[in-house]
């Protein structure tokens, strides 16, 4: 019997706004306006400050472990602009500036690192789901998302965000085996960060490209320049023309960096080499797109020093409100966990006693309870 291919394929690797300015007139013609690349880069510096911010409230222990967002905000950001209000969002803990333009308030976000749980009560008509700490359970989420649109024939999207090291979970090749088989309309966007923790890329996937396991399940499959805007946007309005028209998944890999720490409970140095970062600084997706502004006479540094003063007073009314938030009873614990509350919590919570260790908080001593 001779020998034949049964598959054949490419990946290929966009770029349009490359880290040395260069801006593919062609590709980038028309994709993003003037005035919402402005808008792009205004939320981008105001993101970037509620990180600086962030990073002092955790510091100071006025907040838990946080997630620096530092250096990937064109990969959600990008995504945000490109999709549908009616698309969804379904994220896991870095993708900030995504949520924020979307209309998630920000306080919102300060509030669950805060471990308020308001800050998982996600205003209706949004779109998005809360954070999501465990890796790669949201996938799961999106693909169901991404069926039950179908189902309804809503014409909407899900577009879930993970990163490397998810790929290597088996709920990432669950989710992405039903959402192929079923055609369903999900995005698949991984930021490949370099670092599943401590853990390099190279590491957690032998393929040159992470973008190459989408091809086991039939995706359309492309790698993007993660820290160029313009790259993600029109990759993910491809990606959302084939859901929306043939109700096909797309895995899309977007090569960034986080330029901090895994979170304010990691050291980075211990595995990463300066080198590496310093290299990593100069590709900023914020540094390249302000040198687009630039080149095209959009900007200038007294736009910057204004932009900073609104920023800085932006942040400072956000933390102000997770600050000032009033507290609950701790019956709310309760009364938010099921939409009918079982007969075995509302015991617990008209008596304030559990019965978990053995004791029947009916009976139990209430003189033990301090």
């Amino acid at each position: 019997m001779p020998v034949e291919p049964v598959f054949e394929t490419r990946i290929d690797r966009l770029t349009i706004l490359d880290e040395h300015g260069r801006f593919d007139e062609e590709l980038g013609a028309g994709l993003i306006p003037d005035e919402d690349v402005v808008a792009l880069y205004r939320h981008m510096v105001i993101c970037r400050h509620l990180d600086e911010i962030a990073f002092k409230l955790q510091r100071s222990g006025r907040m838990g472990t946080y997630p620096e967002n530092r250096g990937q905000e064109a990969t959600s950001l990008g995504a945000a602009y490109a999709l549908q209000k009616k698309d969804w969002l379904v994220t896991c803990y870095r993708e900030n500036a995504g949520l924020f333009w979307r209309g998630l308030p920000m306080e919102l976000v300060l509030l669950h690192w805060m471990g308020d749980e308001r800050g998982n009560e996600i205003p209706e008509g949004l779109n998005v789901t809360p954070l999501a700490i465990p890796i790669g359970t949201q996938m799961l989420h999106a693909t169901g998302l991404g069926w039950a649109s179908k189902y309804r024939g809503d014409d909407g999207i899900a577009c879930t965000f993970f990163g490397d090291g998810a790929t290597s979970e088996g709920d990432f090749h669950e989710a992405m085996n039903f959402a192929a088989n079923l055609d369903l309309p999900v995005i698949f966007f991984c930021q490949n960060n370099s670092w599943a923790i401590s853990v390099p890329t190279r590491i957690q996937c032998s393929a040159p490209t992470i973008a190459q396991r989408g091809l086991a399940y039939g995706m359309d499959c492309i790698q993007v320049d993660g820290n160029d805007i313009f790259a993600v946007v029109k990759a993910v309005r491809d990606a959302a023309e084939r859901a929306r028209t043939n109700q096909r998944p797309t895995f899309i890999e977007a090569v960034t960096y986080r330029l901090g720490d895994h979170t304010t409970a990691d050291d980075a140095r211990r595995y990463r080499d300066d080198e590496e970062l310093e290299m990593w600084k100069l590709r900023d997706p914020m540094i390249r797109l302000r040198g687009w502004l630039d080149a095209r006479g959009l900007w200038d540094d007294s736009k910057q020093a204004s932009l900073q003063e609104e920023a800085e007073a932006h942040i400072a009314a956000a933390v102000q409100r997770a600050s000032d938030i009033e507290a609950l009873p701790p019956t709310e614990f309760f009364k938010n966990m099921y939409k009918t509350m079982p007969p075995n919590l509302q015991q617990q919570m008209s008596t304030m006693r559990t019965s978990s260790l053995g004791r029947n908080p009916e009976t139990a001593d209430q003189s033990a309870v301090s």
